[in-house]
């Protein structure tokens, strides 16, 4: 087989194309993925004028020969999330790490999971996926975190089955505040139709965007609240950030008391606007519920998100304070 040279390269995007899959890679080098988002990351590496230039595509299999020829670090935690919630706070925070590398919601990821290939190319391409992300672009790399999209909740058995070792948690808050947030400006989930078939369908017919929100809500957090049962996930409140990173969190991560405080560092800012300082808006989004979105949050997902709460407090209350295998 060719030796690969795909040093300083990075998935950016998994596609079907004429009834083969492919993989788009775009030119990073050593620049480390330190914004919020991935899809940032690789809007900022396509404006390089090599980029511009060289566009590089490869078969799906490559993963996989890439992983075997240069094996990447494997993950060493997933952050699953109910979305809008901190969980990019905590990534941010992670990024800060030079030891750490942090990849949040990558769409090719997304893709896998949720695509039609056989089970074991699947999981191979997830592998490999991973192994890329995973390369010590820098050198000093020790470990590696992935940041899933808040519906991949859904397929998080797939990925449990790839990764059966790795710890992960789910974070959550408080699900009016969510709402909210959607309310005035709707992640891609909360859109009907704009996502596809997911968890998150019922099977209802739309009866407006304050319904439509709240179902969705409460079916992300009852599927969270099983998966954490059954596989070991750390429950986070949003209301225990930031301070948690110096806590329960630090243990999670086997981070340093330096770490922690080069990771707090992070929290005066706007996890999705860096530029921004961070202002708390907990209060201001419950004074802006309807009643009608009082109404629904409470009869669809009140409910789970109280289990949640409970799992959490049990964990807490147990001497490690943390998920047991």
């Amino acid at each position: 087989m060719e030796r690969l040279n795909l040093d300083g390269w990075l998935p950016i995007r998994i596609a079907k194309t004429a009834g083969q899959w492919r993989v788009d890679w775009c030119w990073f080098g050593a620049t480390p993925l330190h914004q919020p988002f991935f899809r940032d990351a690789v809007d900022a590496a396509l404006r390089l004028p090599f980029n511009q230039a060289f566009a590089r595509q490869t078969p799906l299999a490559t993963l996989a020969e890439w992983q075997a020829q240069s094996p990447g670090l494997a993950p060493s935690a997933f952050i699953l999330h109910a979305s809008r919630c901190g969980s990019t706070l905590i990534s941010q925070m992670l990024a800060r790490l030079d030891d750490h590398i942090v990849v949040s919601e990558p769409p090719p990821l997304d893709t896998l999971l949720r695509s039609d290939l056989a089970a074991a190319e699947r999981r191979a391409a997830i592998g490999g996926l991973l192994s890329a992300y995973g390369q010590r672009r820098g050198g000093h790399e020790q470990h590696l975190v992935i940041k899933l999209d808040a519906w991949n909740v859904g397929e998080w058995p797939l990925l449990r089955e790839c990764f059966p070792d790795t710890p992960w948690l789910f974070v959550y808050r408080d699900p009016l505040e969510i709402a909210v947030s959607h309310l005035r400006r709707p992640g891609m989930h909360m859109v009907p139709g704009m996502l596809g078939e997911c968890v998150l369908d019922d099977g209802l017919p739309f009866a407006g965007r304050e319904d439509f929100i709240a179902r969705r809500l409460g079916r992300l957090l009852e599927a969270a609240l099983v998966h954490c049962r059954d596989s070991v996930g750390l429950p986070v409140n949003y209301s225990e950030l930031p301070e948690a990173m110096a806590g329960r969190l630090s243990r999670f991560f086997h981070l340093s008391d330096e770490q922690c405080q080069r990771a707090l560092a992070a929290t005066s800012q706007h996890a999705k606007q860096p530029a921004q300082d961070f202002v708390p808006d907990a209060e201001d989004k419950r004074r802006e519920a309807s009643a009608l979105l009082r109404e629904r949050v409470q009869h669809f997902a009140q409910a789970p998100y109280e289990a949640l709460e409970k799992w959490r407090a049990a964990l807490r209350a147990s001497p490690t304070d943390q998920p047991c295998p």
